[in-house]
C-alpha cells in the first residue's frame, strides 16, 4: 500500500533523509521510530504531498505522490502531532463541519456514526473545549477518517496524554486496523510500537536501518541470559490500576 524508495531531503546544508527505503503492507501498523530529528515527521509530510522530495520515489495505494498529488490525498488522511479539533465547536459540529467540507451526503448522520465508533456520543454536543486530552485525540482521529480514506498517518499520536488516555488512542488504533486500514504512525515511545506495530522501522542518520517485526529485531541481538526475577509493576500499571478501582 505504500512503498518509499530511495527517498531524499535536505534543508539548506542540513540532509535529513539519506535514502530511505520502507514498505507497508495493506491493512497492517508500520511503526517509524527515530529519535527528535530523525526525519520521522519529514517523511509522513512527504508522503502526504505537504513537502516535496529532494529525489526518491513514494507511491500510495499505487498513486506516485509527485505526478498524482490529488489522488494520492483522496487515498490518505493525517492526523499531526497536535489535535486539530476547533475548541469552540462540539465534537459534533467538527465531525459535520469536515464531512461537509469533502461534500458527503448527510454530514450528520455520517458525524453521529462517528461518535458512536469512537465511544462520544454522550459528549457529542458538548463543546470541545471540554474534552479530556484522550477524547480530543479519538476526535481528531475521527475527523481523519472521514470519507473512509484506506490509509492513515498518525504523526506521535500520544504525545503529551496522561497513561489513561493513551490506551484509549492504542484502542482505537487497534481497532481501526482490524477494519483494514493501512497506518503508518511515528513514535518516540517504545512501548507503544510494542502494542501497536506489525512492523518497526528505526530510521537513523536519514536512513531506516532495522526493519522487520519485534521477534525479528529482537533475533538480531544474542540471546538472553535467564535469570530469576521478581517481577514489579510499573508506575503506568499502578496508576491505571488505581484510577479503574476509583472508577
Amino acid at each position: 500500500m505504500i512503498r518509499v524508495q530511495g527517498l531524499e531531503k535536505s534543508y539548506g546544508d542540513l540532509a535529513v533523509l539519506r535514502g530511505v527505503d520502507l514498505d507497508v503492507a495493506p491493512g497492517s501498523i508500520v511503526a517509524l521510530l527515530g529519535s527528535n530529528g530523525a526525519g520521522k515527521t519529514t517523511v509522513l509530510k512527504i508522503l502526504a504531498t505537504l513537502l516535496k522530495a529532494d529525489a526518491g520515489t513514494a507511491t500510495i495505494g499505487g498513486f506516485d505522490v509527485a505526478t498524482r498529488p490529488a489522488d494520492v490525498r483522496e487515498t490518505i488522511s493525517l492526523t499531526g502531532q497536535f489535535a486539530a479539533v476547533d475548541e469552540n465547536l462540539s465534537g459534533r459540529e467538527n465531525l459535520v463541519l469536515v464531512a461537509r467540507l469533502r461534500h458527503l451526503k448527510d454530514a450528520v448522520a455520517v458525524a453521529d456514526d462517528l461518535l458512536a465508533r469512537f465511544d462520544l456520543t454522550d459528549a457529542g454536543a458538548r463543546r470541545v473545549a471540554t474534552y479530556s486530552g484522550g477524547m480530543r485525540r479519538r476526535l481528531d482521529i475521527a475527523m481523519s477518517l472521514i470519507g473512509d480514506p484506506p490509509v492513515i498517518f498518525l504523526d506521535e499520536p500520544t504525545t503529551g496524554l496522561d497513561p489513561q488516555s493513551r490506551q484509549e488512542v492504542w484502542t482505537t488504533v487497534e481497532a481501526l486496523a482490524e477494519r483494514g486500514t493501512t497506518i503508518l504512525l511515528t513514535t518516540q515511545y517504545l512501548d507503544e510500537a510494542e502494542r501497536l506495530a506489525d512492523r518497526i522501522a528505526i530510521l537513523h542518520g536519514g536512513r531506516i536501518i532495522a526493519d522487520g517485526t519485534l521477534a525479528e529485531l529482537k533475533r538480531l541481538f544474542p540471546p538472553a541470559t535467564v535469570e530469576y526475577v521478581e517481577k514489579q509493576p510499573t508506575l503506568e500499571e499502578i496508576f491505571l490500576a488505581i484510577i479503574g478501582e476509583a472508577a
